[in-house]
């Protein structure tokens, strides 16, 4: 049986006005209390029992429970006289919960693939499992250091240090947690915030802590201001396209000559430096609702002049750095093999041929199992000869930047989609100018009886670029991108004939 434990015990002060005398979690999101919703999500992810932990105003709580019949089991308790924060009122009640349980606080909206959380809690063997997210806000926030395979490694209270450098990771506030490794600390009364609090004492002791990044909704609901913003999201369908059950639109980048200046192999943080306009870029897809995903190849491990944790701390100074301008990236894949030997200090076992290593699409095709992306609504941006061929394979839509090798690498035989000046042109043309030109498209074919599109004339970048367009229309309205007459077009010859020239010119001048 799949147990839940709710944290309903907060008093909202800062909702005080919103809330007119009730506790926070039946503060009402869109017309229904808070907790309402919470038990609705569990429910529908599979969870049978649910314990709500509950101090002020639990009659009330009491009483919402009893007039609203669930079909779930619901344990209330109260972790009454004085409250006991989050961390002292969980522990008061493990006696009343289960071997392994999910803990969520009683001020969030989520909307979270349960039983994919507890499967790799309990695939890694973790002693506790916190989801984990970046947002737009890291330099004030509290965040969490973790190493290479996902272990956390060190929680960052704020404020941090001027000279701090930490990736942009930040605590959900949900977590998976093994009761057996909370027994040593039940009992006692010192211990108040779960995430201040216990999870440092635990890893400090040798627990095992595991990171689980999920790009899902998860928001809490802690002041009006906030309340507004979810409300939002709820009715705009933010929440519901972040779920893992719709399929996710993803930005693949290159990292260095792409985000960050071309020098060399990097093997250390202080290399790490963003191109000019970079963060905006990556703040505006955000914005748009891509998920951002670096592919990466890294041989520098195989080769032996970085190792894995060297690797993290470059990448949390990339993600720190993003941060900084209220941009953050989803995923950061890499590969670390090499197929040459030869080099003093390599790791004679990454020494191989392999499937993720750029031009191979190992990299997008696991980030797509993994993360549900739709390919061919995807794109993939880079500087070099391999990011093109890499996402061509992958069937994304390819985007060249002209900036570190700008393509001139020779490395591979490629043809990309679009060639751009730098991320900044990149992100304009995924977020702004291809919607609106597919826009047009699907006004301007619509409704006519199926032909063949005729891309015949214009330059062959002209007919590389319509051809691209079109092949994200067919995507877009769930049409097979090899069939040739999947498109309804009108069956106007002059409006067909102008076609590829024409509609390059438009990306053209959009973009300028």
């Amino acid at each position: 049986m799949t147990q839940a434990v709710i944290l309903a015990g907060g008093k909202g002060t800062r909702l005080a006005e919103r809330l007119l005398g009730k506790p926070k979690p039946l503060i009402e999101i869109d017309g229904e209390p808070l907790l309402g919703r919470q038990i609705r999500s569990l429910t529908a992810n599979g969870v049978e029992h649910v314990v709500v932990l509950v101090n002020h105003r639990a009659d009330l709580i009491e009483d919402f429970i009893r007039s609203n019949a669930a079909d779930i089991r619901i344990t209330v308790l109260d972790d009454g006289p004085h409250p006991l924060g989050t961390a002292g009122a969980m522990l008061k009640v493990l006696d009343h919960l289960q071997d392994q349980f999910l803990v969520v606080y009683g001020d969030t909206l989520f909307d979270i693939d349960i039983a994919h959380m507890l499967e790799a809690h309990r695939a890694s063997g973790a002693d506790a499992t916190l989801l984990l997210h970046p947002n737009d806000h890291p330099a004030d926030s509290d965040l969490v250091e973790v190493d290479a395979n996902g272990w956390i490694r060190a929680f960052h209270g704020y404020p941090h240090a001027t000279d701090a450098v930490i990736g942009n990771l930040v605590n959900a506030a949900m977590y998976v947690c093994d009761r057996s490794a909370l027994l040593p600390w039940a009992g006692g009364e010192t211990l108040v915030d779960l995430a201040k609090d216990l999870f440092p004492a635990m890893l400090r002791s040798g627990a095992r802590l595991k990171a689980y990044r999920s790009y899902e909704y998860i928001k809490d609901a802690g002041t009006p201001k906030r309340v507004d913003k979810i409300e939002h999201h709820l009715r705009s369908g933010v929440v519901g396209r972040a779920s893992r059950r719709s399929r996710q639109r993803a930005v693949f980048m290159d990292r260095d000559g792409t985000l960050n200046k071309l020098k060399g192999y990097i093997v250390h943080p202080s290399q790490i430096t963003l191109l000019p306009g970079v963060a905006d870029a990556v703040r505006l897809l955000n914005d748009a609702e891509y998920r951002l995903v670096v592919v990466t190849n890294q041989p520098v491990i195989a080769r032996g002049d970085c190792d894995l944790a060297t690797l993290a701390s470059i990448h949390d100074r990339l993600t720190y750095e993003l941060g900084k301008s209220g941009a953050y990236l989803d995923e950061i894949r890499f590969c670390p093999h090499h197929p040459d030997s030869g080099y003093a200090g390599e790791v004679s076992n990454l020494k191989c041929v392999c499937s993720c290593r750029k031009p191979s699409d190992g990299m997008l095709l696991s980030a797509a199992e993994d993360m549900n992306i739709d390919l061919r609504q995807s794109w993939m941006i880079g500087d070099s000869s391999v990011d093109i061929k890499c996402g061509s394979v992958a069937g994304v839509t390819t985007v060249l930047v002209l900036t570190g090798e700008a393509g001139l690498d020779g490395r591979v035989v490629c043809d990309p989609d679009f060639v751009v000046t730098d991320m900044a042109a990149a992100a304009k043309l995924v977020a702004e100018v291809a919607p609106k030109l597919e826009a047009e498209l699907l006004d301007l074919l619509a409704g006519a009886p199926l032909q063949r599109v005729n891309i015949s004339d214009g330059s062959s970048d002209d007919r590389r670029i319509f051809s691209a367009l079109l092949n994200r229309l067919r995507a877009r309205v769930g049409v097979d991108p090899h069939d040739a007459t999947g498109i309804r077009v009108q069956p106007s010859a002059e409006v067909l004939a102008a076609s590829a020239s024409g509609w390059a010119d438009k990306v053209r001048r959009l973009l300028s």
